[in-house]
């Protein structure tokens, strides 16, 4: 373990003994993070997220400036190449510029095996991967893999143990150092509870103050790594993954202590007051986990945080409270016991009747008569303390809690906790916490915790928690700041800032910037900005980066697609499933796509030049999966002095024979066109072909083939036209205006 502590070294800002040297220090990063990890693996969610989560801390707490950082997404193997000759001239400028000490870290987030990283499709080998990082001129070269048995990159080379060092210019100390988030044969892991992969959620955690046991302001590399490794371990233990250990290979010499982060290098802060204590998570404005700390009573603990409103959730001693905060600039915000309240607990009176308190400290006041919170029988029964009502009764009602009974409302109730009855108003509703029966309001309902249970309104339903239950019903807009367990209607909008299980129903916008479960259905867009599973249902658009089950729609937009896409135009990343659709586009299709138009990035696309009995010299353009294609046909006759030509469209099939050969199967319809005059009724012809093709790969991009076909052609009128083929035809008169000839023909030609 000691040898572990050794292998990053500081990122943060210089300590003030040494703040004159470490001007002479220059730190750069290069953040890779990339989900798709090619057409075998299975999409990742959040590598993205951590590298830009992993660069956030960097500039704020870790000295790296904006101009040092390279930030990459959703890339190739050249495109981290690329990165690397970014970050090596970067490194050449600032030693050009005088800086005494370069120091260089790579972050990786991603797919990998025991090879290499694997990069949508491409692998960077690990031999490539050092020797691009061994040839970066860096005084120190730190490497941090979150990836599936990226352990083996740390052991291509053994690691040596050396004591820690300062980061200080004046002390030379050169070599490398390697991180990776799990061994050389186990799988890293991600969460969607964390929004990212476990390994990198806990260093940042521990980078931002929860790994500050010394409790002096700075996280070094001990604490920072000793809390990343243990948490990391102690939450995969019981996942369907297994535990996973990080492993190392470290290269470095020097004495001291490293410092990676600063915390007051940040402009404001949170404070944990020391008779605080429990797992506390802190989520940002748009509900990103951005914390996750154990606290400990006893001692503060600060983090760094940047200004901005926050939310933490608590879970101590069986119980479960929240908090809303906001940090200023320039300012160290504390969190104390107090600013906390329950969530989800069922309030309870002391035996004996009348006034009591709850297990939140609440004083029991069963009626309250009020014209506004302030000018109430609660103010004058109870001074400022928290009240809790079973009746309530005025223009605006207000106490800590309604617990299990009613409140009415001329122009609104407003309650600090949870909502256990019924609130009902002609302005609005809000609640600082749960709401565990409804609120029935003609304007607005707010509750600034979950809703297990239901909010009725003509204007605008908010929840900033979960919704567990069948709840939120509106005829203007649905929002809730945190999952969704039940149904949102509305006849304007449904929006939730997290997960939504269960149901939302809107003749306007759902949108979910989370993981939907459930049903989306809308006559105008849905929307999902993590994952849906269940069924996205639309008469215009439907959206969703990753979806399992079915997207319904006239527009269906999805990434990786685990089911059906049924539109009229269908777009996906991967597609596991079926694409049925006039026009379907991907970039692979695992499955069968269906439409009039398919086109698979990964799939086919060629271009074939090839003579038939029916024109002699023919373009065919074929593009599809690798399974599926559609062609798009176009030919002219030198033989007949170039007097006719053909356009044509054709669906088929693709079967692989081995690693050279390959037969193509399909059906086509195309039109003769007379050159002198195209559109006229003697070119009132339909060529039906049945077409078979046996081809031989010469080369990658080179292919011969040949078959046969047969046709079905079918003239009206006075065709301009005996007959479309060289060879002998059999005629059928179908009626008087209609005739059709039929024969077997073939084709040969080349495929580009």
């Amino acid at each position: 373990m000691r040898a572990l502590v050794i292998l990053l070294f500081a990122l943060g800002a210089a300590t003030p003994a040494h703040a004159a040297e470490a001007t002479a220090v220059r730190r750069l990063a290069l953040l890779v993070g990339v989900n798709d990890g090619g057409p075998e693996r299975v999409r990742l969610r959040y590598a993205e997220t951590d590298a830009k989560a992993f660069s956030t801390v960097l500039s704020e707490l870790g000295g790296v400036l904006p101009q040092d950082r390279v930030l990459l997404t959703d890339v190739d193997r050249a495109g981290v190449l690329a990165g690397f000759d970014r970050v090596r001239r970067l490194a050449e400028g600032v030693r050009t510029a005088g800086a005494r000490r370069v120091e260089v870290l790579l972050y990786y987030s991603g797919h990998s095996d025991d090879e290499g990283l694997l990069l949508k499709g491409q692998r960077l080998d690990y031999g490539e991967l050092r020797r691009s990082l061994e040839g970066l001129p860096a005084d120190v070269r730190i490497a941090v893999l979150d990836s599936c048995a990226s352990g083996a990159f740390a052991r291509k080379k053994g690691g040596v143990s050396r004591p820690a060092f300062l980061v200080d210019s004046a002390i030379q100390v050169k070599g490398h150092a390697i991180l990776t988030s799990s061994s050389a044969d186990e799988a890293s892991q991600e969460s969607d509870r964390l929004g990212g992969s476990f390994f990198t959620h806990h260093l940042l955690s521990g980078l931002r103050g929860a790994a500050d046991v010394t409790h002096d302001g700075r996280v070094t590399l001990t604490e920072a790594y000793q809390f990343a490794f243990h948490e990391t371990l102690a939450r995969t233990e019981r996942t369907q993954g297994g535990a996973q250990h990080p492993n190392y290979d470290i290269e470095l010499a020097g004495t001291g202590d490293l410092v990676m982060t600063d915390l007051r290098a940040t402009t404001a802060g949170l404070v944990l007051t020391e008779p605080l204590e429990g797992r506390l998570y802190v989520r940002d404005a748009v509900g990103t986990l951005v914390v996750e700390v154990q606290k400990q009573s006893g001692r503060a603990t600060e983090l760094g945080l940047a200004p901005g409103a926050y939310r933490a959730r608590r879970e101590w001693d069986g119980g479960v409270s929240e908090a809303a905060f906001t940090l200023k600039e320039g300012m160290r915000t504390p969190l104390a016991p107090g600013d906390f309240l329950g969530v989800g607990h069922e309030a309870t009176v002391m035996r004996g009747g009348g006034g009591g308190t709850s297990p939140q400290g609440r004083t029991m006041l069963p009626v309250n008569l009020s014209l506004v919170p302030s000018m109430s029988t609660n103010t004058l029964r109870a001074g400022r303390a928290q009240v809790e009502n079973r009746f309530a009764l005025g223009v605006v009602n207000g106490g800590a809690a309604l617990g299990g009974g009613l409140a009415l409302g001329l122009a609104g109730n407003v309650y600090d906790a949870e909502v256990s009855g019924l609130a009902m108003a002609l302005g609005f509703n809000t609640s600082g916490a749960d709401v565990d029966g409804a609120q029935l309001s003609l304007v607005t309902n707010v509750a600034g915790g979950a809703v297990r249970g239901a909010q009725a309104s003509l204007g605008l339903n908010v929840a900033n928690g979960d919704v567990d239950g069948i709840g939120q019903l509106a005829l203007g807009a649905n929002v809730a700041r945190g999952a969704l367990g039940g149904v949102q209607a509305a006849l304007g909008a449904n929006v939730t800032t997290a997960d939504a299980t269960g149901m939302q129903l809107s003749l306007g916008v759902n949108h979910a910037n989370g993981t939907m479960k459930g049903v989306q259905f809308t006559l105008g867009v849905n929307s999902v900005a993590t994952a849906a599973r269940g069924i996205q249902g639309s008469v215009l658009l439907n959206h969703a980066p990753s979806l399992t089950g079915m997207q319904l729609g006239l527009i269906n937009v999805g990434g990786d697609v685990s089911g059906m896409q049924l539109g009229l135009i269908n777009i996906a990343d991967t597609v596991h499933g079926m694409q049925l659709g006039l026009v379907n586009v991907s970039d692979e299709v695992n499955g069968v796509p269906v439409g009039l138009v398919s086109y698979e990035k990964k799939g086919q696309l060629h271009l074939e030049v090839f003579g038939s009995d029916v024109q002699l010299t023919n373009l065919a353009l074929k593009f599809g999966g690798k399974h599926f294609y559609t062609t798009l046909l176009a030919g002219i006759g030198p033989d007949d002095r170039f007097q006719r030509f053909s356009l044509g469209l054709g669906l088929g099939g693709h079967i692989p024979l081995g690693s050279r050969f390959w037969v193509d199967v399909d059906v086509a319809a195309s039109q003769v066109l007379s050159t002198r005059a195209p559109f006229s009724s003697a070119s009132n012809n339909m060529l039906t072909q049945a077409r078979a093709m046996l081809g031989f790969q010469v080369m990658p991009r080179l292919a011969v083939f040949a078959g046969p076909t047969y046709n079905v052609a079918f003239m009206w009128g006075e065709p301009e036209f005996a007959k479309l083929t060289t060879l002998p035809v059999r005629s059928h008169v179908i009626d008087a205006d209609t005739l059709m000839q039929r024969w077997p023909g073939f084709q040969v030609g080349v495929r580009l």
